[in-house]
């Protein structure tokens, strides 16, 4: 019995040394940042999300999940003594809008395009229903200051849509235009060529600043660059398809090399290529 006690006290002294470091290894990075005037930028680990702080509260955009929104919640109070009055949704992925409940049961009215709406509802995604919906655009005003939310197309999806702040010349855009850095691995649940498209009209729109919701900040310059990459990537994957080639050849023959100082280059240039040759195909095949 002695040595079953020392063994208990022993797992729990481990345990007591062990868990305070991998909680401390696993705490969340997270930080607010002044983007221009009274627009701020939020980070939750690898996600990002902007507010705008007015004399009658605050718009925000995407929770991310609810322990970020809580964070937020409480950060916003402490720094600006203001209400979040607005919570926009750029689109309906969880990994970006879960949490919202956090803002609506403080008060918050949800804003998002409709066919998010549908979504969150149709995919019981874990987080507040819209309170407002638009399709094309809508403008924002709190506290003498306004917010366009601008429907561009589908892109990575088909509800995404953009927050335009015209006074700080910014433009916040999620998981379809990122700054130097390739888009995400297989390029799921995209739309192309309207992807493209969807960028070139985030180009027309009078602003300085580019705030995505991954990665480093940019300018318009960079969304252009953007675009260009999945136009290069587009038409050198059609053409390789059209030639008959198999993705083995395309992956090894589509090196995209003007891009090869761009972030994540070497880990997901094969699987945008990989990506894109199966959207293509599902194209081609008229479904």
């Amino acid at each position: 019995m002695a040595w079953r006690i020392c063994a208990v006290f022993l797992t729990l002294a481990l345990g007591l040394a062990v868990h305070p470091a991998s909680a401390q290894q696993s705490a969340p990075q997270r930080a607010i940042t002044q983007i221009a005037g009274d627009l701020y930028r939020f980070q939750n680990n690898f996600h990002f999300s902007v507010f705008l702080v007015t004399e009658e509260g605050v718009i925000a955009s995407d929770p991310i999940n609810a322990e970020a929104a809580r964070w937020l919640n409480d950060e916003v109070q402490r720094r600006f003594g203001q209400p979040i009055r607005y919570v926009v949704y750029s689109h309906d992925h969880a990994d970006h809008i879960a949490g919202g409940e956090v803002f609506a049961e403080a008060g918050a009215t949800i804003i998002a395009h409709e066919r998010a709406k549908a979504a969150i509802l149709g995919e019981g995604r874990p987080t507040a229903v819209p309170d407002i919906t638009f399709t094309d655009r809508m403008s924002l005003n709190l506290g003498g200051k306004t917010v366009e939310l601008v429907h561009v197309g589908p892109n990575h999806s088909d509800n995404m849509i953009v927050m335009h702040f015209p006074a700080e010349r910014v433009v916040f855009a999620v998981d379809f235009i990122s700054v130097k850095r390739l888009p995400f691995r297989t390029l799921s649940d995209a739309y192309f060529p309207q992807w493209m498209d969807a960028i070139a009209r985030v180009e027309e729109i009078d602003f300085d600043i580019l705030a995505p919701g991954h990665g480093d900040m940019g300018t318009k310059a960079d969304a252009a660059d953007h675009r260009r990459y999945l136009e290069t990537l587009y038409d050198q994957v059609l053409a390789a398809a059209r030639a008959g080639k198999s993705v083995e050849e395309m992956k090894a023959e589509i090196t995209l090399d003007a891009y090869s100082g761009w972030q994540q280059y070497e880990a997901w240039r094969g699987e945008n290529i990989e990506g894109m040759a199966a959207h293509i195909a599902l194209h081609r095949r008229g479904n």
